[in-house]
């Protein structure tokens, strides 16, 4: 099967994750509760936004993080105690037991092995140290008023990702991931994202979306996933809702942890 990144690294890309890591990081930090002192491994660090965050979440952290893409490394912002590495999350480059905490986010839906890379995340934890996630099930996203020409490029958008070897749903399989990859002591979690008109957020979380569709629009259209036509109607009633008044949006991302 091909194997590819739906998303791309364009700038346009870039703008969007670093938008999305503003939204979401706080949240996320704090469910990793990281302790003083810790050694992290971030797999799948990106634009290394998040990997700042967590290096400065407590006292004397150091954070390594391992990304496949030379251009992400390359438009990733210098923090201190934060090193990143290019690197294959599927073969980690790094001795066993070697960090307390490893952590992947928005990582496991692109891979060609999510099992194989929550093997690798558990081999390189220390017994006793940590290992967490956060994934993507698209089917939960919900806009109101409803949205039906975004709802189907929004199908079409999951279908396109799977024929590239990724998989949109993968969220609601965590727990048995987990399992899979050896873990026994997991919890389940959910990330909400709650906006509406009005509030803080609720402009930026639809861009974000229209963002989503929008770095795949040149795949989409190449692969037949989707008319162009459809794909403009979608993201133009999305568009539209960012001023309706009435306008609300409800999603969770699905997370796990669990102790090596």
């Amino acid at each position: 099967m091909s194997h590819l990144y739906i998303h791309g690294t364009e700038p346009s890309e870039q703008e969007r994750l670093a938008g999305l890591n503003r939204m979401t990081n706080a949240a996320f930090v704090e469910f990793l509760n990281v302790a003083p002192g810790a050694r992290v491994l971030e797999v799948g660090s990106g634009l290394g936004i998040l990997a700042a965050d967590v290096a400065v979440a407590a006292a004397d952290v150091d954070v390594v993080g391992i990304e496949l893409s030379a251009a992400q490394i390359a438009a990733a912002v210098p923090a201190a105690r934060v090193t990143f590495m290019q690197g294959d999350a599927h073969l980690l480059d790094f001795p066993d037991a070697s960090f307390d905490l490893v952590y992947a986010r928005y990582l496991l839906e692109h891979v060609a092995d999510p099992g194989r890379v929550l093997r690798e995340m558990r081999r390189v934890a220390r017994p006793g140290g940590r290992v967490a996630v956060c994934e993507n099930d698209v089917s939960l996203l919900r806009f109101d008023p409803s949205c039906p020409a975004f709802d189907l490029a929004w199908e079409a958008f999951t279908r396109f990702q799977a024929t590239l070897g990724g998989d949109g749903l993968i969220g609601r399989r965590l727990y048995r991931l987990f399992r899979g990859a050896g873990f026994a002591e997991i919890a389940l979690s959910v990330q909400p994202e709650v906006h509406w008109h009005g509030s803080s957020g609720y402009v930026a979380w639809v861009h974000n979306i229209i963002g989503n569709l929008e770095s795949a629009r040149r795949g989409m259209l190449d692969a037949g996933a989707i008319s162009e036509r459809d794909l403009n109607a979608g993201v133009a009633e999305l568009e539209r809702l960012k001023t309706d008044s009435t306008g609300s949006a409800v999603f969770v991302w699905n997370r796990a942890i669990a102790v090596r």
